[in-house]
């Protein structure tokens, strides 16, 4: 096995992350090169590395068996807890497992991790992720066990779910709040929109909005939540012409159009008044108006609450995490 730098500003490299990742995952998980580029691109704060794995040196450009991204935001506000950091994604073809190609992966991934202070490390579930831990599909949980991972204590499942948004209409639930209005935001709205996150979610999702919107992120892609004070909620949602790939949410079963929903936040002090019951309902409104049917909202532990609004429950993941 011969391990090889993962050029992250290459396009074939993408090709062929995507490539393996798409081999190793199935059809349901297939990825694009296009969405392995944009997941390493430079943030603010941010280390990233990779490694490709080749079984062996034959031919000029012999095709890589397998890959892993590692990424760290050492010393910022983001971090889960001080020396966290992620194995964005791992992935080695069908003819390679089995031979060891992941366990070299796995081992460069965390030696780097380590050289750059990390005292813990979580499978998926990074600032840009692959996805958000170990798809329970590919039962290679028992793998990451063997190497010293387990599961999150609180979390150690979350759910993508799904609905198709042709017929969907608001349920009483969304009726509770009264003086607020869900809309798209407007350029004029940046501002309030960033002043919201910094106040309420001033880690991930100050610091994702923040990226997406210098990288030229459409703002009406933010749904915010009106109240008589100003913005007291917000949802990002993505369509497949969206700044952030589509195939991130892996919607292939459902019909199209696909769309997806989340992250979304309501103040702090107007949680538990139907706020956030209405800033969804607006939000799935937007999509259906923009003519999404199959609609995903991932990376879910409130599953009760979606349910409430159509939504089934469409893949479940493990959240996995080792101390090093």
């Amino acid at each position: 096995m011969i391990l090889k730098p993962f050029d992250l500003a290459s396009p074939l490299h993408h090709a062929a992350a995507a490539s393996v990742w798409t081999a190793a995952c199935g059809a349901d998980l297939t990825i694009s090169a296009r969405f392995v580029s944009y997941n390493v691109q430079p943030g603010a704060g941010k280390v990233q590395a990779g490694r490709l794995v080749y079984l062996d040196d034959a031919g000029a450009e012999p095709e890589a068996a397998g890959f892993a991204l590692a990424s760290a935001l050492p010393g910022d506000a983001l971090a889960d807890s001080p020396g966290t950091g992620h194995i964005d994604a791992i992935a080695v073809i069908p003819a390679a497992q089995r031979r060891g190609a992941g366990s070299i992966l796995l081992a460069w991934a965390e030696g780097w991790l380590r050289e750059r202070g990390c005292t813990q490390i979580i499978l998926g579930a990074s600032q840009r992720p692959f996805v958000p831990g170990v798809p329970a599909e590919l039962g290679t949980a028992r793998f990451f066990q063997q190497q010293g991972y387990l599961p999150n204590p609180g979390h150690a499942v979350v759910w993508d779910m799904a609905h198709d948004l042709r017929d969907y209409v608001t349920p009483p639930t969304a009726l509770k709040a009264r003086g607020v209005e869900a809309r798209s935001a407007r350029p004029e709205d940046e501002a309030a929109l960033l002043g919201f996150l910094r106040r309420e979610f001033p880690g991930g999702w100050r610091y994702e909005a923040e990226e997406l919107l210098g990288a030229g992120l459409r703002i009406s892609d933010y749904v915010l939540l009106w109240s008589e004070r100003g913005v007291d909620g917000c949802c990002l949602v993505t369509l497949e012409d969206s700044l952030r790939p589509m195939d991130r949410f892996y919607p292939y079963r459902l019909p199209r159009p696909w769309g997806q929903l989340g992250s979304i936040g309501i103040s702090a002090d107007r949680r538990g008044l139907g706020y956030g019951a209405a800033l969804l309902d607006g939000s799935l409104r937007h999509l259906r108006d923009n003519g999404v049917r199959g609609c995903i909202i991932d990376w879910l532990v409130l599953v009760d609450f979606y349910a409430r609004f159509g939504f089934c429950k469409f893949r479940q993941y493990g959240m996995m995490s080792k101390k090093v």
